[in-house]
């Protein structure tokens, strides 16, 4: 019999079709177990993760160099760093010196047409603002005053810098480079190129004097010792700089 009659009449007997219908089953099983598997994988993570969840929090306090760690409450919470007064009065001094600064910048618009500058003061306005808002938050979340204490002999040719803060004959004494009431009252009354020169010799006095403030609050044993504080510090001794 030829051969292709041969496969053919195999290809028609029981047995053959009993194999056929075998792996298909067979492959219909494999098809349930994977599908079974795959689903399964979706819901191994999400058991994990509400495990993960539910577990108390570990708080680990670091040895000392050559001490092991400790493994603290989960009711332990941080305390912040006691600042100096060092710390307290550089802050307080600080937001003093950038109100200023930021008046001087306030008097740009309706004195001058010099782009440079007021994209200089635009800069300066912006940052400094943001710095005040910094180191008020800074005082407030150690129950430190926003003000600096001032003595009871007010001058009454201070400027009005900030609602918040009160000036006097002592606290500018404490300030370097800030501003006399008369170079602020010269800044006032000048228009255009007088103007662009008395603001830019103003804020070189001005930036020289926080630099000043820095270098006072470094120098100082004790101070600095709070992270943000000394970032912060850092931070404004290279702007000024700039």
């Amino acid at each position: 019999m030829p051969g292709y009659a041969l496969r053919s009449l195999f290809r028609r007997s029981p047995r053959h079709r009993k194999q056929k219908r075998s792996r298909k089953a067979v492959a219909r099983v494999r098809t349930l177990i994977a599908a079974s598997i795959l689903a399964s994988s979706f819901f191994i993570p999400a058991r994990g993760q509400q495990a993960t969840s539910a577990e108390t929090p570990v708080v680990v306090q670091p040895g000392a160099p050559g001490k092991p760690s400790k493994t603290l409450p989960p009711s332990t919470r941080a305390t912040l760093l006691q600042p100096s007064q060092a710390d307290v009065e550089f802050m307080q001094g600080m937001i003093m010196h950038h109100a200023q600064a930021i008046e001087m910048t306030a008097l740009i618009s309706s004195h001058t047409e010099n782009k440079d500058l007021r994209s200089l003061g635009a800069r300066i306005s912006s940052s400094q603002s943001d710095e005040i808002k910094f180191m008020k938050r800074w005082l407030a979340t150690r129950g430190e005053p926003i003000s600096m204490a001032m003595s009871d002999t007010s001058d009454p040719k201070m400027p009005e810098m900030d609602k918040h803060t009160d000036h006097s004959a002592h606290a500018m004494a404490l300030m370097p480079g800030m501003l006399t009431p008369e170079q602020m009252d010269a800044l006032r009354k000048a228009k255009g190129g007088e103007f662009d020169h008395l603001f830019l010799t103003g804020m070189i006095q001005h930036h020289n004097g926080a630099l000043i403030m820095v270098k006072d609050l470094f120098d100082t044993a004790g101070a600095r010792q709070d992270v943000k504080l000394f970032n912060f510090a850092t931070d404004a001794e290279n702007a000024q700089r700039a």
